[in-house]
């Protein structure tokens, strides 16, 4: 009796020792899968398109560490690596293994800083900002004006020391312009944007921030670059302090979805944001608050009566473009304040 006792004590113990081995293992295999991989771009695209050749092969949760040139094509060095070609050259496309049309694509950015100590912008105001008799002043819109960073102390200031700018300084907030996948249809320049994201030039779409985009063709085809050392509200002076910047990004797929997102939405550590875009403001704010009111009653069950409540007393806008082909405007609610609501198995 006692020998067959520690028989079964030892097949168990052995049973145990199996399933340890196992789980190290697949513990192993599984990191093993994520790959860390530096990518130095050569060559830039200014269409967003799933007909240009993807350029590296991208599995979920794999660590993807890159650089983008500014909008004029120059690198961290100086150097002038492409012309425009009518848009914002940008790094990609990355193929990202196992995206399908109808899915949906998350990029999350683990860095996003700057690597060099310049930036340039524009001398002008766009039309949408301000009368036209104002507008109208500046004979050149496209004059370049030339900014110092501070890479340090993460600071500003302008090169050309007009008589009051001579002190004058601003805080630095790395983030990228440009984050897109290929549309639906034809080819997009890199200029405009949509449901495929694109040229967003929202100051949030900063490091440790979510992109979340409707994918509409397999690999999803995800380009990004046109950093921004700093930009108010609008780019309301057609360019904000354009710069290169080094990236790094890890993606991830929700299969099959059980909500269409049919705009961008970005997700921080405070806010939940639904992007809006249309030709007109109205439009785009409408857009924007029904994808805020869509995630809402998607993740929290608000009911509509309900969320006039939340939305109503809480919710905040950017208009966080009007220099592009559309206007873009963006619904956001505080995280803290979704804390309050009461979770569904409560009721």
């Amino acid at each position: 009796m006692l020998k067959s006792i520690r028989i079964n004590i030892k097949k168990v113990t052995m049973k145990k020792y199996f399933v340890f081995l196992l789980l190290i293992f697949s513990q192993i295999t599984f990191g093993q899968n994520k790959k860390k991989i530096i990518f130095h771009p050569t060559t830039f695209y200014s269409t967003f398109s799933s007909e240009t050749k993807p350029v590296l092969n991208v599995s979920p949760g794999d660590t993807i560490y890159t650089e983008s040139v500014d909008a004029e094509g120059i690198d961290k060095s100086g150097k002038k690596l492409t012309e425009r070609n009518d848009g914002n050259p940008l790094t990609g496309p990355f193929y990202i293994n196992g995206a399908s049309e109808g899915d949906i694509l998350v990029i999350t950015f683990i860095d996003i800083s700057l690597n060099r100590p310049s930036a340039q912008s524009f001398e002008s105001f766009v039309p949408r900002s301000l009368p036209e008799n104002i507008v109208t002043k500046f004979k050149d819109q496209y004059k370049p004006f030339d900014w110092e960073l501070d890479l340090k102390k993460m600071t500003g200031s302008p090169k050309l020391k007009y008589q009051h700018l001579k002190d004058f300084y601003i805080a630095l907030n790395p983030f990228l312009g440009d984050v897109g996948i290929a549309p639906k249809d034809s080819a997009i320049t890199t200029e405009d944007a949509g449901p495929y994201g694109g040229n967003l030039d929202f100051n949030r779409l900063t490091k440790s921030s979510k992109l979340y985009l409707p994918i509409f063709h397999d690999g999803a085809f995800l380009y990004m670059g046109d950093g921004h050392a700093a930009q108010g509200e609008g780019e309301i002076n057609l360019a904000a302090l354009e710069t290169s910047m080094n990236i790094a990004f890890t993606v991830q797929i929700i299969k099959k979805p059980k909500v269409k997102l049919d705009f961008p939405r970005i997700e921080d550590e405070t806010y939940f944001m639904a992007v809006g875009l249309d030709v007109t403001l109205d439009n785009a704010l409408k857009i924007a608050t029904k994808g805020l009111l869509d995630w809402l009653q998607q993740d929290y069950q608000l009911t509509l009566e309900e969320a006039t409540q939340v939305i109503g007393s809480s919710i905040e806008y950017r208009i966080a473009e009007i220099a592009d082909p559309k206007v873009e405007v963006v619904a956001m609610i505080k995280k803290a304040i979704l804390k309050r609501l009461t979770n569904k198995s409560q009721n």
